[in-house]
């Protein structure tokens, strides 16, 4: 009898957590070589042709040496897209300011634009940042790095919106922040603005 949806078994998502942290200067070498050789197969192969076995290669080393810092390749693209994700966050905290938040109309444009320039910039530069990026969007069980870091953004924004503006309700500031996030900062502060008006 087949079975029914419900009955089918949900694949189990991959470990991501590392298996340990590097300590001594040796170690620090060895897990910064398996990140560094993960980069160079990323732009090569991309993101499904990847393997633990093809990093091991690249980096020279033995599978148990690189299992002891990561028990699989998702685990090697969590810990890239976590130091893009924090890359890419400094930018925004350096931009969400009360200063940035008053700005009004053409120049809170030129500022977003600013920003989204910087970060593609900094993607780019970064070694197989647009693949670390893609990865982020197409494993799902990395989802949560992108979704953490859109958390963090929000926060800084609604901060710096809030000292900017200390009379608005920062509930519905953070609600238009996360919302602004995914269309663009400037419906965040023009939105907010208005109500305040009110």
């Amino acid at each position: 009898m087949p079975t029914t949806r419900t009955e089918r078994s949900v694949p189990t998502p991959p470990t991501l957590e590392g298996k340990a942290q590097p300590r001594q200067q040796r170690a620090l070498d060895t897990y910064e070589l398996i990140l560094g050789a993960t980069v160079e197969l990323l732009s090569e192969v991309g993101i499904e042709r990847l393997s633990t076995n093809l990093v091991c290669e690249r980096a020279g080393i033995s599978p148990p040496a690189l299992y002891r810092y990561f028990p699989n390749k998702y685990a090697l693209l969590r810990e890239l897209g976590e130091r893009l994700m924090q890359a890419q966050n400094e930018l925004v905290r350096e931009w969400a300011t009360p200063a940035t938040m008053k700005l009004r109309g053409a120049a809170l444009v030129a500022r977003i634009y600013q920003l989204y320039d910087q970060t593609l910039v900094l993607t780019r530069e970064l070694p197989a940042g647009l693949w670390v990026t893609r990865a982020l969007r197409a494993v799902p069980a990395l989802s949560h790095v992108r979704i953490e870091s859109h958390a963090l953004v929000s926060g800084l924004v609604v901060k710096a919106f809030m000292e900017a503006y200390p009379g608005a309700s920062e509930p519905e500031v953070a609600v238009l922040a996360r919302l602004g996030r995914g269309n663009g900062l400037r419906c965040t502060g023009d939105a907010v603005r208005r109500r305040l008006a009110r």
